[in-house]
């Protein structure tokens, strides 16, 4: 990618390793990934939104690659995740952002449009539910509890490190193509995982995101109505995540929009980069119409 460049930004007490392109004086997009990505999961979003004349910042998201990796649980909490993006703003010189976010990385979203609204210009969130969605359908719905289990098993202590890095990350390589479209990660973009998962402590401190839902994540996101506007955006065939969540996701926007992409699933982002570039696209430009 062309205009590429890397920054070591501290912001909340810690020091987030972030992708940076496009102009300087550009409206400011964050992108923010989700479990077990880092900024390479958006390697198809930057160079459209930088031809938009977008200012596109992409933190590894603590705990995850090259950024900083508090090993307690307790430092995963939504507030500290959000508080970080809050200060990744800043030091942009920006009051707002566009925020994009998909898995963990809309959550962290979803909670800082909840909670610190004047941060965000408009929020677009890939394959995540609003948190207080989860609950609401995990009630009704005992399938999505079988989709979730793996969060359960990620509580415990040391076995899931050990399960998941042995011979070198086998079964995480295999849970990111088995759940994606054929062929949708290649072997370099898979080699680009493992090494970024390698990094030390990285993956005690990537299963803390999951861990920190006991600290009461959920508890922390606000029920009451989004304000500003949002696009929910989601692969119809995402294994870990139904579409009721989507559209129960709604109900906590007073300006909300959904749209399903079909044949994709979780990796929409990937599987349908053109097919979700241009949403993003099209959704900035309404806003900017909206504003003449």
């Amino acid at each position: 990618m062309e205009n590429l460049s890397f920054q070591y930004i501290q912001t909340n007490g810690i020091t987030l390793h972030t992708a940076v392109a496009g102009p300087e004086d550009g409206p400011l997009v964050v992108l923010l990934h989700g479990f077990p990505e880092f900024w390479f999961g958006w390697k198809n979003q930057i160079e459209p939104l930088t031809e938009l004349g977008y200012r596109v910042a992409v933190p590894d998201q603590r705990g995850y690659n090259l950024s900083d990796k508090p090993q307690d649980i307790g430092s995963y909490t939504l507030d500290l995740l959000r508080d970080d993006i809050v200060g990744l703003i800043g030091h942009f010189g920006k009051t707002s952002a566009t925020v994009i976010g998909h898995d963990w990385g809309g959550a962290v979203a979803w909670h800082l449009a909840a909670t610190k609204p004047a941060y965000v210009d408009k929020l677009i969130v890939v394959n995540i539910p609003h948190p207080k969605a989860m609950p609401r359908v995990m009630k009704r719905n005992p399938l999505q509890w079988a989709r979730s289990s793996y969060i359960a098993f990620f509580q415990l202590p040391d076995l899931p490190e050990k399960l998941l890095a042995a011979d070198y990350f086998k079964t995480m390589v295999g849970s990111l193509v088995s759940t994606s479209m054929p062929d949708t990660f290649s072997d370099e973009e898979l080699a680009a995982y493992r090494e970024a998962w390698d990094q030390p402590g990285a993956l005690t401190a990537m299963l803390n995101w999951y861990r920190a839902i006991r600290r009461g994540n959920v508890l922390q996101v606000p029920a009451q109505k989004i304000g500003l506007p949002v696009r929910i955006i989601w692969g119809v065939g995402d294994q870990f995540l139904s579409t009721e969540l989507a559209k129960e996701s709604l109900d906590f926007c007073e300006d909300g929009e959904l749209v399903f992409v079909g044949e994709a699933t979780h990796w929409v982002h990937h599987e349908q980069a053109h097919i979700l570039n241009m949403l993003i696209k099209q959704f900035l430009n309404e806003e900017k119409a909206a504003a003449l």
